[in-house]
């Protein structure tokens, strides 16, 4: 076999920047556990020393630690002066929870992924799945954080308005049911914004509703509930939404058969999913391959481990996800809104 030298080449460099990626991925984990970038983004330009000072670490760690993030192109840093700052668009990546382009869950769930190898590789050659709740508690709060700033920026402003006549019924006040909403973020989100609608969460982790409760505070118009996406109580929801979750379940047909059985004959069924085409070819491209990655080490081991075994995958593409939604007794399924990282399924019985 001949190997093409510029090819070769070209690939190396590739892994070489996968590498630093990699390594660098638990530096941004204690940059944000520690506050550094916050710290950056509200006093900067830094030194080092000054640096640590603000934050009450050691100034030769936090020295190395800058120097990482500058050669990853995360911070900026002034030769002439020899300070540390982030510029706007780094701050909003990497320091401002506020922003929906921040990043910070995302690798705070990593820490999980890379604590649970060994049972994962275990699990490649068994076939066995792996629950969320076999995972350790950063899994839960890393993915909160993750989707709550896309929730924040897009739910109440634009995905609820596009679902037709919804946004009335929730100010006048509706009954709403959220399907595996772990810590509730879109819960909360949302029952903030409509206070004389009835918010249900519910998840099957009880760990994860006990922190929803815990976050909702003294919201009097939400409740959340320990229970099942197939036989969760209630009945003649006005709205039941389901936000990057179906794809996580053994049965997913089950669910929502379950939710046509409990939504009002007029209500909607809102499906937010991880933003994917139908075919792989079509989904060769850095949002898809983040996707794929954490898909294969939390969302199918995930659905292995409950009854049905379905394992959608986090990249199941809206034709696959709108078969599902059919088969559970819905008869219209359209496209509502669409970000570059969800995709918004308005469905109707």
């Amino acid at each position: 076999m001949t190997i093409d030298e510029q090819k070769l080449h070209a690939l190396v460099g590739k892994m070489i920047t996968e590498l630093g990626a990699a390594a660098n991925g638990v530096l941004l984990l204690i940059g944000d556990k520690l506050g550094l970038f916050r710290a950056l983004r509200e006093h900067g330009p830094l030194t080092s020393a000054s640096l640590a000072r603000r934050t009450d670490t050691n100034e030769r760690y936090i020295r190395e630690w800058l120097c990482a993030q500058a050669a990853s192109g995360l911070v900026e840093y002034d030769p002439a002066t020899g300070r540390f700052s982030l510029s706007p668009e780094q701050s909003a990546v990497v320091a401002d929870e506020d922003s929906p382009a921040f990043m910070g869950g995302g690798f705070q769930s990593l820490a999980a992924v890379f604590a649970n190898e060994g049972r994962l590789t275990h699990a490649f050659q068994t076939g066995e799945g792996i629950g969320w709740d076999q995972h350790c508690n950063c899994l839960f709060c890393g993915t909160e954080r993750f989707f709550r700033t896309g929730y924040k920026t897009h739910l109440v402003n634009d995905w609820l308005p596009a679902l037709g006549d919804v946004v009335e019924k929730l100010k006048r006040g509706a009954r709403v049911a959220d399907i595996g909403c772990g810590h509730g973020a879109s819960t909360i989100i949302m029952a903030e914004a409509f206070p004389e609608s009835e918010f249900i969460g519910v998840d099957f982790h009880e760990g994860s509703v006990v922190e929803a409760r815990a976050k909702a505070g003294k919201l009097r118009n939400i409740r959340f509930e320990v229970g099942r996406a197939q036989d969760y109580a209630g009945a003649n929801y006005d709205l039941v939404t389901m936000f990057d979750a179906l794809h996580d379940m053994g049965d997913p047909v089950g669910a929502i058969s379950h939710i046509s059985k409990t939504i009002a004959s007029d209500g909607t069924l809102m499906i937010v999913e991880p933003m994917a085409a139908d075919r792989l070819e079509d989904n060769l491209n850095p949002v898809s391959r983040s996707y794929y990655a954490f898909s294969t080490q939390l969302c199918v081991p995930a659905a292995l481990k409950q009854e049905g075994r379905a394992a959608l995958g986090a990249q199941a593409g809206e034709k696959r996800i709108a078969e599902t939604i059919m088969k559970g007794g819905f008869s219209r399924v359209r496209r509502a809104a669409a970000t570059p990282f969800n995709m918004v399924l308005d469905a109707r019985l």
